[in-house]
């Protein structure tokens, strides 16, 4: 068990030696109170995919939690968890797709748009009163072509929730089909080298051991499955579950890969004023690292609506105004995306 300028061209990015001075309604972000707070994983969900209530700061000295759906309708409990002997009992609306854990997040797979609905996380306090009532929106969207779902095979797989993976996330990485009759289990991340384990996980106590590459930010489950929060770039890599029979022999080793995307950096917009023939002119230069970004231009506050003596350069990175009028007085920013995050500059007052 040891294993273990416009410048008008192609590009507006100076940095380079030179340093010219991110449904639950949206992308919502956690808050960094000592609250219990819950969100989703992933963040927008889709009918056919998996889905954690995630819970965050929850309360201690506890003897149980119970999610339920609705906000007071008791008789639609989910699930009670008594942490004394970590057992999750199911209530009246508890089918065989929900799943309990011991820091109070819900799993529910294979989910439909019945789901959809408000869920409410009870806590209980060692005299038995109510400790805290949290609640969240589920939004369960309509599934469209392309979205894939999960084999039904025996075999032991594992996915990512949410799929598309972000600097600063939370990502877990669910276990399918873990095999029964097993003494114990351990992450580690690679394909061969055991210094690198997370966790062990033995199954007759359910306890966890972290392994020497574990951090603060790794939770390990009954069902197999590995939480990382707060996920960064050197989290990208090769993750694997090795589980182990009663005869403490190897049962199965399944592993998965795991990309972290970058977030884009924050954009800054650099003024260049010139006046030819008594023609003043202004050109706006959005100067960024990123490759591969779309640009919006936003002014006073509101997306830029481009006008005749509006010029961007091709890839609207460069903004020039010819002639300028009172009219283009205000604040002028840019925005900057990819398919996985975006980040808006600071506002530039022009005038």
């Amino acid at each position: 068990m040891e294993e273990f300028s416009v410048l008008l061209h192609r590009a507006c990015t100076p940095w380079k030696g030179l340093l010219l001075t991110a449904s639950i309604l949206g992308f919502w972000h956690m808050s960094t109170t000592a609250h219990k707070t819950t969100v989703s994983l992933p963040r927008q969900v889709v009918e056919g995919e998996n889905v954690l209530l995630l819970v965050h700061n929850l309360p201690e000295n506890l003897i149980a939690f119970a999610w339920f759906k609705g906000l007071t309708n008791m008789t639609r409990r989910i699930a009670v968890y008594t942490l004394h002997n970590n057992f999750g009992a199911p209530r009246p609306v508890h089918g065989s797709r929900e799943t309990v854990y011991s820091n109070g997040s819900l799993l529910i797979e294979n989910v439909t748009q019945k789901d959809t609905g408000i869920y409410t996380l009870q806590t209980y306090n060692r005299r038995g009163k109510i400790a805290s009532t949290t609640s969240m929106y589920l939004h369960v969207h309509a599934s469209i072509l392309g979205f894939w779902h999960m084999s039904t095979t025996a075999h032991e797989i594992t996915e990512s929730l949410p799929r598309q993976v972000v600097e600063g996330d939370n990502v877990l990485l669910l276990v399918h089909n873990l095999r029964e009759n097993l003494i114990a289990f351990a992450w580690f991340k690679g394909l061969k080298n055991m210094t690198q384990g997370i966790a062990v996980y033995t199954v007759h106590n359910n306890l966890s051991a972290p392994g020497p590459v574990h951090s603060s930010r790794e939770t390990v489950y009954s069902n197999g499955s590995l939480l990382i929060e707060n996920v960064t770039q050197k989290d990208t890599g090769i993750y694997t579950l090795r589980t182990y029979n009663r005869r403490g022999k190897i049962a199965s080793t399944t592993s998965m890969y795991l990309h972290v995307h970058e977030n884009v950096t924050q954009p800054f917009v650099q003024v260049t004023d010139s006046t030819v023939t008594g023609h003043r002119s202004v050109t706006f230069t959005c100067i960024s690292p990123d490759t591969d970004v779309s640009i919006q231009w936003i002014f006073n506050k509101k997306n830029l609506e481009i006008t005749e003596r509006m010029t961007l350069s091709p890839s609207k990175c460069g903004l020039r105004i010819d002639p300028v009028t009172r009219e283009d007085a205000g604040l002028y920013q840019c925005e900057v995306s990819n398919r996985f995050s975006s980040k808006t500059s600071r506002p530039v007052f022009w005038s």
